[in-house]
């Protein structure tokens, strides 16, 4: 699969100890890398098609501070799309308000009609690009109704039920920014993590240090704000069991058999 690592706090943070460490990671997820910083309206990301712990540009980033009061990093093991730089995360798009949404996605869609028509609108091939695509049109559907800009409850309340929707026979670890609130999401035992303190939430597949971890709220929609956790979503109780079986039909899609 992935690994995926968000931060939301009240002021910037420098960020390169946690961001070592999980790029560490990449020997298990060599498909390419990304780093969002998120407090500019239009995002800074930066993407590679290599191994993280190999990358000279990842590298000469790190040698230098990385702060950010906001930000998201991503590690690929690729199950759906080639080893591709438009595979690579984290996705962006921008919404009929303007407001720019960025996705980082550590898992599998299986079976989804709804994401189908992206096939053809997406730059890459991901299943996690679809995602982002789905969700801005709904966004978009719900802003055109309401003849105005949605308020952060109001779109909280539109993901709480696509991630709910979705989640049935899917693997849904997902971090989302939407430009002010940060949004987490896992439904697969033991695989997202957080750790608050008084610089905010750090949010990763795996802790990254010795102590102050805890599991993220399972199978539960939930969103911060500058670090602190402004909402809930209902449990929908759909967890994701791993069965290797369900991958063959994606392998074969892919490699064209």
């Amino acid at each position: 699969m992935c690994e995926i690592y968000g931060f939301s706090g009240k002021r910037e943070k420098e960020l390169n100890n946690d961001l070592r460490e999980f790029y560490s990671h990449a020997c298990d997820h060599p498909n390419g890398w990304g780093l969002a910083l998120l407090d500019q309206s239009v995002p800074e990301i930066t993407r590679e098609v290599c191994r993280a712990d190999r990358s000279e540009l990842l590298s000469g980033r790190l040698s230098l501070p990385v702060t950010a009061k906001t930000a998201l990093a991503h590690i690929r093991l690729a199950t759906v799309g080639n080893e591709d730089y438009d595979n690579c995360h984290p996705f962006t798009a921008v919404d009929d308000s303007g407001r720019s949404w960025t996705l980082i996605h550590n898992g599998t869609i299986f079976e989804s009609d709804k994401l189908n028509r992206y096939v053809f609108r997406q730059k890459g091939e991901t299943d996690s690009e679809r995602i982002l695509l789905y969700l801005v049109d709904r966004i978009n559907e719900a802003t055109a109704k309401a003849k105005r800009e949605l308020n952060a409850e109001e779109r909280f309340e539109i993901l709480d039920e696509i991630i709910s929707n979705s989640s049935p026979k899917n693997k849904l670890n997902l971090l989302i920014y939407d430009g002010e609130l940060l949004y987490a999401h896992t439904n697969f035992k033991d695989s997202l993590y957080e750790r608050k303190d008084g610089d905010g939430v750090t949010i990763s597949t795996r802790p990254l240090t010795d102590s102050g971890w805890r599991p993220v709220p399972f199978t539960t929609l939930i969103a911060y704000r500058e670090g602190e956790r402004v909402f809930t979503g209902a449990d929908h109780h759909h967890e994701y069991i791993f069965d290797p079986s369900s991958y063959k039909p994606l392998y074969l899609a892919y490699s064209g058999l």
